[in-house]
C-alpha cells in the first residue's frame, strides 16, 4: 500500500509580500533619480515617490499576513515572508521617520529669525526663474506664533564685525553649505541691507527650498536675517528650521575664526 504524504501548505502571500517589496524599491529608486534632476518634472516624480511607498506598505500587510497563516497552519514561505518585510522596511524607513517628525511639528511651510518683520524675497527676472516664477506668499500672524511655539531657538545672528565683512562671510557660508546663490548684493545704497537669495536641496530628495538672507547694518557691527520657504506641500517636515540652524551654525564658526 502506497502511503500518501501530507504535504505543507504555502502561503501566497509572502512570495507576493516580496514581489511587491521589490517592485516598491524599483519605483522609488527611479523616483529619487527623477526628483533629484533639476530637468525633470517634480510634481510626477514626488507622485511615483508616493506610490512606490503605498506599494512598500502593502508588501508589509502581505508580510504580516503569511505570517499570520504560517503561525496558524504551519504553512512554508517564512524566510520569503521576512525577506519581503525587511525589504518593505528598508523602503518604508526614511518617509515612516519623517511623517514621525511630522506629526511632532506643526504644519509650516515658512520660517524666519525675523517674526515681526521677515526679510522678503526678491521680485527680480533672476529670482523668479530660479524658483520656478514662485514667490512664497506672506505668513499669517497665526503661523508665525506657532512658530515661535515650535522652534523658540530660531532667532537672529547678530555678529560685532562690519556690515560687509559680515556680508561677505554670509556668502562663504552658503557657499560651504553649497547653497545655489541666484543673487547677492552687498550693504549700501538707499536701502542699507544686504541681501542673498539662494536655493538649498535637501539632502535624500534634494527637493528645492528658497532662502533669503538680510544683512542688516547696526552701530555694534550687523544683524543676519535668514527665511526659507518650502515649494511643495502643505509642511515641512522641519526642513525649513533645519536649513536656518545649519547656516546659520557655520556662519558663526567662520565669524569666530576671522577673530
Amino acid at each position: 500500500m502506497r502511503r500518501l504524504i501530507a504535504e505543507e501548505p504555502v502561503t501566497r502571500a509572502a512570495p507576493w509580500s516580496l514581489r511587491f517589496a521589490w517592485f516598491a524599491l524599483a519605483v522609488v529608486g527611479i523616483a529619487l533619480i527623477l526628483v533629484r534632476d533639476p530637468r525633470a518634472e517634480t510634481g510626477p516624480a514626488l507622485a511615483a515617490l508616493g506610490a512606490g511607498v503605498v506599494v512598500a506598505a502593502l508588501a508589509v500587510l502581505l508580510a504580516l499576513g503569511a505570517f499570520v497563516r504560517i503561525w496558524n497552519e504551519g504553512a512554508r514561505g517564512l524566510g520569503t515572508a521576512v525577506g519581503g518585510l525587511l525589504l518593505a522596511g528598508l523602503v518604508l524607513a526614511y518617509p515612516g521617520y519623517m511623517a514621525a517628525r511630522g506629526l511632532m511639528l506643526p504644519r509650516l511651510t515658512d520660517i524666519s529669525t525675523d517674526i515681526a518683520e521677515p526679510p522678503a524675497f526678491s521680485r527680480s527676472r533672476a529670482a523668479y526663474a530660479a524658483r520656478a516664477g514662485r514667490l512664497p506668499p506672506d505668513v499669517t500672524p497665526a503661523a508665525r506664533a506657532l512658530q515661535r511655539e515650535a522652534y523658540p531657538q530660531i532667532a537672529p545672528l547678530t555678529l560685532d564685525l562690519g556690515a560687509d565683512e559680515a556680508y561677505q562671510l554670509a556668502l562663504k557660508a552658503a557657499a560651504n553649505r553649497k547653497w545655489q546663490v541666484v543673487e547677492a548684493y552687498r550693504p549700501g545704497g538707499r536701502v542699507g541691507n544686504g541681501r542673498i537669495e539662494a536655493v538649498v536641496r535637501s539632502r535624500l530628495l534634494g527637493l528645492p527650498y528658497d532662502v533669503t538672507v538680510r544683512v542688516k547694518p547696526r552701530a555694534d557691527g550687523a544683524r543676519l536675517d535668514v527665511r526659507a520657504a518650502s515649494r511643495y506641500g502643505d509642511r515641512d517636515f522641519g526642513q525649513n528650521a533645519d536649513h536656518i540652524r545649519s547656516y546659520l551654525e557655520e556662519l558663526s564658526n567662520l565669524a569666530i575664526a576671522v577673530k
